[in-house]
């Protein structure tokens, strides 16, 4: 019984540790509304369109265009959080998996995308998430209905 209880202590306390944000996480940090409008004519000035089609600006017909086509917004059953799109703008290379890069990424793995991190102020970013967020539509999630079954005794006779 003394084991069982130091162990799920310990599980507890590093569960504890774990969540700790520390000193470089997010806990605090919030930016203000973005513009969408504004956000579309950011989108469109620094060529996001070159790779990436949304409903409202078709992608450009361009080389890069053959090899690069990225959908943002559309039906989803998953909220794409206002913090998931600044660090795809911010980072690009957080979401691209080493195995499945196909296109997106260089030899070395890195994302493809341009780093806007030197050229857009901090209003452009914000805008321009506002209009990528506003691409998105909740679907509702389906569950699936699996019936129960009877199975009939196997010893018993009918």
């Amino acid at each position: 019984m003394k084991i069982l209880t130091r162990a799920l202590l310990m599980v507890a306390t590093v569960g504890l540790v774990a969540c700790d944000s520390g000193p470089t996480g997010s806990l605090g940090f919030t930016l203000p509304d973005g513009n969408a409008e504004q956000g579309k004519a950011n989108y469109i000035d620094f060529g996001c369109n070159s790779c990436h089609v949304s409903k409202e600006v078709p992608q450009l017909d361009t080389e890069d265009a053959t090899a690069i086509s990225v959908t943002l917004g559309g039906e989803t059953t998953r909220i794409k959080t206002y913090g998931e799109l600044v660090t795809s703008v911010i980072n690009p290379s957080h979401k691209v998996s080493r195995r499945k890069s196909g296109d997106m990424a260089d030899g070395s793995g890195k994302s493809k995308m341009v780093t806007f991190n030197d050229v857009m102020t901090v209003t452009e970013l914000i805008d321009l998430v506002a209009f990528v967020q506003s691409q998105y539509t909740l679907s509702p999630y389906s569950n699936s209905n699996y019936p129960i079954y009877w199975i009939p005794d196997g010893d018993k006779k009918p």
